[in-house]
């Protein structure tokens, strides 16, 4: 098995968790608690990896996906040591670890200060969170893999008062979309960039 993706929101903030709310299919998470994403091939061995963790501790599954190549699943408790074990627990099922995983790499950061309300528009019309509204500063970090920008989007809204208009976590790369003043969207970016880079694993 590849360990593409393993990552722990470790207490999800306001925002983060109503989006995440949006985007996932099966139980519904709230602020407040603790998740675990965890994306592998060969993509079927996902069921197991899902079996392993619900059998282990109290959690509660909000994500189980099969695409062409990858497998995906999402977990979530008010018990952060619950979620840890689940996780530990299902990966040990095939001997592999937390240092397994795919160390993360942001690979994009850009700034648009003083938005244009055009602009805006056109952003708000694919996202699924907050507005951008003309004058804001809007940041879009990029991510691989691409479910580590969930990390991104907990921490940046952690670290500073911006609005998180949108967080995409499939695809080649992950895209994380935050608006605010400039001086409040630079400290979630920094934020955020810090998260992701400061994760181990190994390079590809």
């Amino acid at each position: 098995m590849e360990l593409r993706t393993y990552v722990l929101i470790d207490s999800m903030q306001p925002q983060y968790a109503a989006l995440t709310g949006v985007l996932l299919r099966g139980d519904v998470p709230v602020e407040g608690m603790a998740e675990m994403f965890i994306e592998l091939a060969p993509a079927s061995d996902v069921y197991e990896v899902m079996d392993a963790a619900l059998k282990t501790t109290d959690i509660r599954p909000g994500w189980l996906r099969v695409e062409r190549e990858f497998g995906s699943l999402e977990i979530h408790s008010f018990f952060q040591e619950a979620v840890i074990v689940a996780g530990r627990e299902a990966l040990a099922r095939f001997n592999l670890s937390e240092q397994d995983r795919q160390k993360p790499e942001v690979v994009s950061v850009k700034m648009v200060t003083n938005v244009d309300a055009y602009e805006a528009q056109l952003v708000n019309q694919r996202r699924q969170g907050g507005l951008l509204l003309r004058g804001q500063t809007l940041c879009v970090i990029e991510v691989a893999p691409a479910a580590y920008v969930m990390l991104a989007a907990n921490e940046a809204e952690k670290a500073a008062n911006t609005t998180l208009v949108h967080y995409q976590p499939s695809g080649r790369y992950g895209r994380l979309y935050i608006a605010g003043t400039e001086s409040e969207v630079k400290v979630g970016r920094d934020a955020a960039v810090q998260a992701v880079d400061s994760l181990s694993g190994r390079v590809k």
